[in-house]
């Protein structure tokens, strides 16, 4: 009598794993592989207002343990993705979760509201420049953090859920002050500060210089993140980084995720988040645990360091 079910702030679903905005498209090509029912959600891939062609080539590096991306959000914009996207995704009994990015406050009300009819849930990317604060990116301030949680929660009526960056000195302050402007759910980890070298031509590999690191190179940084953010928040956490296997959802789970999402291993094994799944069930069933929840660990003292 296993039930997979879990809440993350409001949104039901069926069972805790889910698949990272950025890596999943909006699940077309994935379709091909397994039926996207058998997902807890879809994160679909970063939107913006307006349609973006992204970033000039090479895009993409392997490391040793991950990858570098700089894609630069390339995306069809909020209303290509509402008239060319959603409706495929609709066809699937599976809640849609829109990630937006956007510049200004404003932009992030804008799509929301315009959204918030036609998905379950939203989640707001707040690893992106802030044109109104010299072009520091929302997710390294916590009163940034809040001003954006806090007036989009007030446009909408759905779940609301904050995906934080890992690139600041205390996760904690800023799952704490999406927290305290309403947020629902945070997610964490979004993706680390890396480069590149182009050795044969002596200049960065990227066009942008830096790029964004994920993969299993992340993982423990992942993990002692949202450890410590379940230390301080009461909301539930959607754990992500480097998780490519069964044990490593569950390093997540009992470290304080409510549920987790695949990301970079759907590139290098499609079936990844099914594996997952399964490799989750069995081990409930294995250790006599009926639900989730159970999974998590007891922290003892708290306000670990």
């Amino acid at each position: 009598m296993i039930d997979m079910s879990v809440d993350i702030g409001g949104l039901r679903l069926k069972n805790p794993v889910l698949v990272s905005s950025g890596t999943f498209g909006f699940g077309r090509e994935y379709s091909n592989f397994y039926d996207l029912n058998s997902l807890g959600g879809i994160a679909v891939k970063g939107i913006t207002l307006k349609p973006r062609k992204g970033n000039k080539p090479p895009r993409i590096a392997e490391t040793a343990a991950g990858i570098l991306n700089s894609v630069g959000l390339e995306n069809p914009g909020l209303y290509g993705f509402m008239e060319k996207e959603l409706p495929f995704l609709k066809r699937y009994k599976v809640p849609i979760i829109a990630n937006i990015s956007g510049n200004t406050i404003e932009e992030y009300s804008i799509m929301a509201q315009e959204l918030c009819n036609s998905v379950d849930a939203i989640e707001l990317n707040v690893s992106c420049p802030n044109v109104k604060e010299g072009g520091i990116a929302f997710g390294t301030k916590p009163e940034l953090i809040y001003q954006v949680t806090n007036a989009v929660k007030k446009r909408i009526g759905i779940p609301l859920i904050v995906k934080l960056s890992p690139n600041v000195t205390d996760i904690s302050e800023m799952a704490l002050a999406a927290e305290g402007a309403g947020a629902d759910c945070i997610s964490l980890i979004n993706t680390m500060i890396g480069m590149k070298m182009d050795i044969e031509n002596r200049k960065p590999y990227f066009d942008n210089v830096v790029a964004g690191l994920s993969g299993p190179a992340v993982k423990p940084i992942a993990l002692r993140m949202v450890w410590q953010a379940a230390e301080k928040v009461n909301i539930p956490i959607i754990g992500m980084g480097g998780i490519s296997t069964w044990r490593d959802a569950i390093e997540f789970i009992m470290a304080g995720a409510a549920a987790i999402s695949i990301g970079t291993a759907n590139f290098y094994n499609p079936y990844a988040p099914i594996e997952v799944l399964d490799g989750i069930r069995n081990y409930m069933e294995y250790s006599g645990l009926n639900k989730i929840e159970e999974i998590k660990i007891n922290r003892g003292v708290k306000n670990y360091e």
